[in-house]
């Protein structure tokens, strides 16, 4: 479908198989012409790509971890470092200007060169994170800032092998998750870079640099004599437009994520790099997952390229492995949406146990490295990440967790003490959480009955509720048996759980056996109508902020 043609559709609204079929299926498609997608069942239409079905090791996997890590992670100054370097008088351009220079002397592309991730381990790293529990592995394609982590065709000059690191650190990631028996995902966001790096194109207002513009605007011309001599620096920041309406004008700034309120909308040129770009990726390192961060699909309203690259990935996938096995993300999803891929909620949550699988995303600390975050010790604690888990995996969810790597692509120490206890904690529990499905209902408790705190756009309603005690009880099933997960150890010693009681609704059958989860250990219980009252052992075991009973 032409652009044209979406957006008259739209009106004004913008709201296994074996490893040689992989191969060459890749090889197939590694011929296929510019802008095409693979052959078979789905078209890049809603009405196809609705008939999606979650592949079911997606919903057993139920934790994944992410390396959230490219050259924003070089400054160690947390998130949206490309952009924010570039607004007056912020932090970040305070910070900026303090380490490398003013912006107009040492933009963002002099950054990406500074980046070298001389320490970098994937080996080491995915060990740790297989004996922290990670079923899956998701690693940062690129990012708003443009650059591709991996040996990208369609991005030549701008992209981890030929600069920075020079190496290619998805195969390099790839390789590491696969040889742990781990399911491997990226994540794509560089459809954003267009109206990203708009901030590029501006000047500081005050100072001795006043009305000297920034670097965003330069090209491959004003290279001479400079160390990015022959590069084109429009192919990273894509700044040769008009810029977004301001707010004063009639721009409604958050809308312009969605393409709307005023957003400059990116060429043709734009997003058929864009596409060729992503499906390079796809085809050439196979990933099983590709969350796009994106409302709906990359370039969506006013382009199918979203639509396309969806279709592709699940007409490779069978093509590749003779069923459908990929999983794709997106955000902000109608329930035809929804129907079409694994809605994924940034930083929140749900308040009920959804109907189709679903993914939340947060991370311990910032998204990009922040030595900061470090400095404070304000780090996530495996406790708030083990009861996020338990949260969402009773409501049919999965949680991708991001561990923030620093510039030389190594973790710091107390990032390393927090991953390590979630696998000791996993490693007890693990049987309540993995392969299981949702009961009956999700949980009881105080923070349960709570209406929950509202969605913000993708999400971001993380920590606004009640904390978990150990009044708290959330709940899987798996075979015949049903865990009950206890968010705290009482003191007394003693629970009851009410949607147990003898007589109610969700008990079809009396309780025959309680046991203590990672231990086997039978508990004593009465079978009431008030509840099933449980009497726990007489130690509190290890992480006792969490424990899981198996009821059957």
């Amino acid at each position: 479908m032409k652009r044209r043609d979406l957006l008259k559709s739209m009106g004004a609204a913008i709201p296994a198989a074996a490893l040689s079929g992989v191969a060459q299926a890749a090889d197939a498609l590694a011929q296929a012409p510019s802008g095409s997608i693979a052959a078979g069942p789905f078209s890049p239409d809603w009405s196809s790509l609705e008939k999606y079905q979650t592949p079911d090791w997606f919903r057993n996997a139920k934790f994944g971890i992410w390396a959230h890590w490219g050259p924003q992670c070089e400054p160690e100054f947390g998130d949206w470092y490309g952009r924010i370097m570039y607004e007056e008088g912020s932090d970040v351009y305070r910070y900026h200007v303090r380490k490398y220079g003013h912006p107009s002397k040492f933009g963002f592309k002099d950054v990406i060169r500074q980046w070298k991730a001389e320490q970098w381990n994937p080996d080491e790293l995915m060990a740790l994170y297989k004996q922290a529990g990670a079923r899956y592995f998701m690693a940062l394609a690129n990012h708003h800032d443009n650059f591709d982590l991996y040996r990208s065709r369609h991005q030549p000059q701008w992209n981890a092998t030929a600069m920075g690191p020079r190496k290619d650190l998805i195969a390099g990631w790839s390789k590491a998750a696969r040889a742990k028996g781990m399911r491997f995902g990226v994540s794509v966001h560089a459809a954003h870079a267009w109206t990203w790096y708009e901030t590029a194109q501006r000047a500081d207002k005050s100072g001795p640099y006043a009305g000297i513009p920034y670097d965003g605007k330069l090209t491959r011309a004003d290279g001479k004599g400079q160390w990015w001599e022959g590069l084109d620096p429009q192919a990273l920041y894509a700044q040769n437009h008009p810029l977004s309406k301001a707010d004063g004008d009639g721009g409604v700034h958050h809308e312009q994520w969605h393409w709307g309120g005023g957003a400059s909308i990116p060429s043709q040129a734009y997003c058929d790099n864009f596409f060729n770009r992503t499906r390079d990726l796809i085809d050439s390192y196979d990933p099983d997952m590709v969350y796009y961060d994106d409302t709906v699909l990359p370039l969506w309203p006013f382009s199918d390229v979203g639509l396309r690259l969806a279709a592709h990935m699940y007409n490779r996938s069978i093509a590749a492995r003779g069923k459908l096995e990929a999983v794709v993300n997106g955000k902000i999803l109608n329930a035809q949406q929804r129907r079409s891929m694994v809605l994924d909620i940034e930083r929140g949550q749900s308040n009920k146990i959804e109907e189709l699988p679903w993914q939340t995303c947060t991370c311990i600390g910032n998204w990009h490295y922040d030595r900061r975050v470090y400095d404070n010790k304000s780090y996530k604690s495996a406790q708030t990440v083990v009861h996020t888990l338990i949260d969402v995996v009773s409501k049919n969810g999965n949680l991708l967790l991001s561990v923030p790597v620093r510039g030389n692509g190594t973790i710091d120490e107390q990032e390393r003490a927090i991953v390590e206890e979630i696998g000791r904690w996993l490693d007890v529990n693990g049987e309540a959480v993995y392969d299981t499905r949702p009961w009956r209902m999700f949980g009881e408790g105080p923070v349960a009955s709570e209406a929950g705190a509202p969605m913000s756009g993708a999400g971001f309603n993380e920590g606004k509720g009640k904390p978990f005690s150990s009044a708290d009880i959330r709940f899987t099933a798996k075979g015949g048996a049903v865990y009950a997960f206890v968010m705290g150890w009482p003191d007394s010693g003693r629970l009851a759980i009410q949607a147990m009681a003898s007589g109610s609704p969700h008990m079809p059958k009396p309780v025959a056996r309680v046991e203590l989860v990672g231990t086997g250990q039978a508990l004593a219980f009465r079978q009431t109508g008030e509840g099933l009252q449980v009497t726990l052992p007489a130690g509190r075991p290890a992480l006792a902020y969490a424990s899981a009973l198996k009821i059957t």
